[in-house]
């Protein structure tokens, strides 16, 4: 085993603190990698402090993981030592399944994720840390030019936003509607924008409207004034809604065109009220959209090197995590903190 220094949560009540985690010698699919970089997630967030209920501890979040190959297993034949790869938020699956068997296995029934997960009966323990060994069919080369503290929330954030951008056909001639602008949000205005279509940027205020343009939307629509919405009426073809908090579904449901769609990649903790009617009367689609499988990331991370698209990150020492926790709760971050792993030495 390989001991490998770590931070962790020891409860739901306390704070994220230094611990020593083993990691497993590479087998012969494995690879070991040194861990430069990782994203912090807002469900690393909801996860330490147990807001979703099922919370195992100790545990060592992050899910955006950027590192270089350090040690490979003898049937790896891809991979070389030097590389570098990224994991995002799973580790394994059962391989067997129609999911995984359709490039689709983060809805595999047996998905091992990064954290907070068991592999094989074993816990797992993310990229809060200096090293991690993983099986290689999980693992992704992050491509050439691009900047691998910007890269890793790519793979949660990226994919989260480009799953359903691809799934429902952004792209030339769409308009797309992105609501809230957060670590999310940020990235599905710059991938949208990307992939061609026209974008708008919904929130609550006038508070983000240069932030938006500056990320490359073409509009900005402040939702707290009502003749605002009532000008975008039956508008977008596709609404991305990231955002985690209540809000009025069935206003931003108003500007989805006859046929189009609208895609939840948030999780407000209350759940989600809308009216039917407004699904039945035009003819909408009501979606949801978590993360891609392992193909699809890798395909994600090679559009965004060929358009030169990664997150806008504030890189932070290790000890300065907790503060991090407690900034990306009130919303004071643009847009994702990436946690420098060096500083864990």
């Amino acid at each position: 085993m390989l001991p490998t220094k770590a931070y962790a949560a020891q409860s739901e009540t306390k704070p994220l603190e230094p611990f020593s985690i083993e990691r497993r010698e590479p087998g012969a699919n494995d690879v070991l990698l040194e861990i430069k970089y990782c994203g912090i997630c807002h469900s690393d967030l909801h996860q330490a402090r147990n807001e979703w209920k099922n919370s195992s501890y100790p545990m060592v979040p992050g899910h955006e993981i950027v590192g270089v190959v350090t040690k490979i297993g003898s049937d790896v034949k891809d991979i070389k030592i030097g590389e570098t790869v990224g994991i995002g938020c799973f580790v394994n699956s059962c391989r067997k399944c129609s999911s995984c068997k359709n490039g689709e296995e983060q809805y595999c029934a047996n998905t091992a994720f990064t954290y907070n997960s068991t592999d094989n009966g074993t816990p797992t323990y993310g990229g809060y840390s200096t090293q991690i060994t993983i099986d290689r069919n999980y693992l992704l080369k992050i491509p050439a030019g691009l900047p691998l503290d910007a890269t890793a929330p790519l793979l949660c954030a990226g994919i989260t936003t480009y799953k359903p951008l691809k799934t429902w056909g952004a792209g030339p001639g769409k308009k797309v509607a992105v609501v809230g602008l957060g670590g999310l949000g940020h990235m599905a205005v710059k991938i949208a924008k990307a992939m061609g279509s026209e974008v708008t940027v919904l929130s609550r205020g006038e508070q983000k409207k240069e932030a938006a343009k500056k990320l490359g939307a073409d509009k900005y629509v402040a939702t707290n004034v009502a003749k605002n919405m009532e000008d975008l009426a039956e508008y977008f073809d596709l609404v991305v809604d990231t955002v985690s908090a209540d809000h009025d579904i069935d206003a931003i449901l108003s500007t989805v065109k006859l046929g189009g769609v609208i895609v939840l990649v948030g999780v407000p903790p209350e759940g989600v009220k809308f009216n039917a009617h407004n699904i039945i009367s035009k003819r909408r689609i009501f979606a949801g959209s978590m993360i891609g499988g392992i193909a699809e990331t890798q395909e994600m991370l090679d559009f965004c090197a060929a358009h030169k698209v990664t997150a806008d990150i504030e890189l932070i020492d290790i000890k300065d995590v907790n503060d991090a926790y407690e900034r990306m709760e009130h919303g004071d971050v643009k847009y994702r903190f990436v946690i420098d792993c060096a500083t864990l030495n």
